[in-house]
């Protein structure tokens, strides 16, 4: 098991920048993926970013160059660094952590954080 706690969201104007924090209730080196994940109002849920215990990342094609990836793992917080930010980023942002298990994989989300990108 793992709670999730997302901060950081909030209005910025386009072309700023805003920093989305997620920490875990466990340390973050027994969690196999990170992840950041957005929805859109009227769209499904899409992965933004995401990190591996090994120090693999990835990126959405929409946020490559804009948007950083990073984990602390001695305060077992996960960072996306937004930069850049354009009003098609305006979504609730989830923070997502995988576990697998010999069973399979276990999936946890946080409440989510509402970044809105406006002028």
């Amino acid at each position: 098991q793992v709670q999730l706690v997302e901060s950081g969201g909030g209005l910025v104007q386009p072309g700023e920048s805003l920093t989305l924090s997620c920490v875990a209730s466990r340390s973050i080196f027994t969690i196999n993926v990170m992840g950041w994940y957005r929805q859109a109002p009227g769209k499904q849920r899409e992965l933004v970013a995401a990190s591996t215990s090994g120090g693999s990342t990835n990126y959405a094609d929409s946020v490559k160059g804009r948007f950083t990836i990073s984990r602390d793992n001695v305060k077992n917080t996960v960072y996306l660094q937004m930069n850049s930010l354009k009003p098609e980023d305006t979504a609730v942002y989830y923070c997502n952590a995988k576990i697998f298990g010999v069973l399979g994989q276990y999936d946890y989300w946080g409440q989510g954080t509402q970044v809105t990108v406006s002028s």
